[in-house]
């Protein structure tokens, strides 16, 4: 008997993702542009499509501009999979963006990388810190930054880069200035004089496109810069002496996270790619070819990428920001630094 139940549920199962697909032939999914989009287009992306049946429309952006499509498109939602910084994903969530993930099998994943109802899911942890040129380092007779404050220092001035603050890596500096000097998310005050008043003067440019930060980089006008784990693995694999510093304070983590759009008529096959994000190979695609600290128990990390990947013990020492608070004051705080900072 359980038998005949297992064949009729899997008859089932089969007859429900065919109508799925026969219903849907596109799957758009958003998600973050660069090295990221490049391995999702050819290591990710096609393998999925064949299994599938499936054509899917790659629309690449920073979170804050994909959450802005959701936003946008609020009522006719067309994007199908979203890819999001925890925050904007706790965003989506509260937005009421985002549906529980359909078949999502927890036993093998880091507690981390859980949401609340699982309306989303972590598929990869990044440490957000410095990053610098080692080679114009060496040039000059520098020590490597081992510090947030080295972000102060006048021999830096004009060399620096840090993501604006609608992009998660230049948010965390504020918050990680403002708790370095008294403050927290709750009293952002001391971040914003850091930023306005000792940082600024050395910001060549506050970048929100990892092409162009990349660029900037290479061309040599930048040496100095905050970003993530993974870029940095990911410009340092192109053979560019880049270099990840996991500051003396703290880095803090950066969860990239995934989750099924909800709306009217949504697609199985939108759970079925977050689900896909999880697995094995894919996480260990994208831990070796971009640098995530996988979320899947199973995924074996080389040993030549735990130098500059977030992975075990040094996870728990990360800082975990207080994204209820940070969302709550975003809107405030991104328009105060479009005036004072970013004049």
């Amino acid at each position: 008997m359980r038998l005949a139940i297992c064949s009729v549920s899997f008859t089932a199962l089969v007859l429900s993702a065919g109508s799925a697909m026969a219903q849907q032939s596109t799957l758009y999914v958003a998600g973050y542009g660069g090295t990221f989009e490049q391995i999702m287009r050819s290591k990710v992306i096609p393998k999925f499509e064949q299994e599938h049946g499936v054509k899917i429309e790659y629309v690449a952006g920073n979170s804050t501009d994909s959450l802005a499509k959701l936003q946008a498109q609020k009522g006719n939602q067309q994007i199908d999979v979203a890819i999001l910084d925890d925050g904007p994903m706790y965003q989506a969530i509260e937005l009421g963006f985002c549906a529980p993930i359909e078949g999502l099998d927890k036993s093998n994943l880091f507690e981390q990388a859980l949401y609340p109802e699982d309306k989303a899911v972590a598929t990869g942890i990044v440490a957000t810190g410095l990053f610098y040129n080692t080679e114009y380092f060496e040039k000059q007779g520098w020590e490597p930054p081992t510090s947030w404050n080295d972000l102060k220092d006048p021999r830096y001035k004009g060399m620096i880069v840090i993501p604006p603050i609608n992009n998660t890596y230049g948010l965390y500096t504020l918050v990680q200035f403002a708790r370095m000097n008294g403050g927290s998310e709750k009293d952002i005050e001391p971040g914003f004089a850091t930023m306005i008043d000792e940082v600024n003067a050395n910001v060549l440019a506050y970048e929100p496109s990892p092409g162009k930060m990349t660029e900037l980089f290479q061309s040599g006008q930048a040496v100095l810069g905050v970003w993530g784990s993974s870029r940095v693995q990911a410009l340092a694999d192109t053979g560019f002496p880049a270099a990840f510093v996991y500051p003396e304070e703290g880095a803090v983590t950066l969860l990239a996270s995934a989750c099924p759009v909800a709306k009217e008529g949504a697609s199985p096959l939108a759970s079925a790619f977050v689900n896909a994000l999880l697995d094995p190979e894919v996480q260990s695609t994208m831990a070796v070819e971009y640098g995530y600290g996988p979320v899947h128990k199973q995924v074996e990390v080389p040993e030549e990428m735990k130098a500059t990947m977030p992975t075990g013990e040094r996870i728990a020492e990360m800082y975990n920001s207080d994204w209820v608070t940070i969302n709550q004051n975003r809107e405030d705080w991104t328009k105060r630094w479009n005036r004072e900072v970013e004049r």
